[in-house]
């Protein structure tokens, strides 16, 4: 019996599709839902940690460019938890009981720790549809998911924007989501 559903969220449309997918099955489940966006210093969207050359080094440039971090970092983390705030309101609209869960690190680790933690059943997350090169730089975080989670796996993957016809959607639709038990 699936109790607890987590679900990892992002900005992305896949983030979005897995939310989807996760709130319809805890809805229908009965489930509860547990949000989870971990905070990564790497990420993109991250503010960079600043560098000031030795030569231009002083006291007071270090201090301003600190409280300067410290102040997009504290925005960075105000944004992500507006994120899960939005998406935990969206699932109780849709009569889910949910709860949310801002963990600091790299998003595959964090993510399974905090289904560990937190006895999930089942993770859902979404792919982007890197692959070859992409996926080494970037790294995958539904791959790292699918080999270290401590219970089963959903991924949801992009649909295809060239779907047309209800047979052609509806085979799209059944290729896009891929378990891992």
């Amino acid at each position: 019996m699936l109790n607890k559903i987590l679900v990892a969220i992002d900005d992305s449309a896949a983030s979005r599709r897995a939310f989807d997918s996760a709130s319809e099955l805890a809805r229908a489940l009965n489930a509860e839902l547990i949000l989870v966006h971990a905070l990564d210093v790497f990420d993109p969207a991250s503010p960079q940690h600043p560098m000031i050359p030795v030569e231009n080094y002083s006291m007071q440039l270090d201090k301003m460019v600190q409280q300067n971090y410290q102040q997009q970092w504290t925005e960075f983390v105000g944004h992500s938890e507006a994120l899960l705030k939005q998406q935990q309101q969206k699932a109780e609209e849709r009569g889910v009981t949910a709860t949310h869960v801002l963990p600091y690190g790299r998003p595959g680790p964090a993510i399974c720790k905090i289904a560990e933690t937190l006895q999930a059943d089942l993770i859902v997350v979404g792919s982007r549809g890197r692959n070859g090169l992409r996926e080494i730089m970037l790294g995958s975080v539904s791959n790292y998911i699918m080999h270290h989670a401590p219970c089963s796996v959903t991924v949801v993957h992009p649909y295809g924007d060239d779907a047309s016809g209800d047979d052609e959607k509806r085979t799209q639709e059944q290729r896009s989501t891929a378990t891992v038990v």
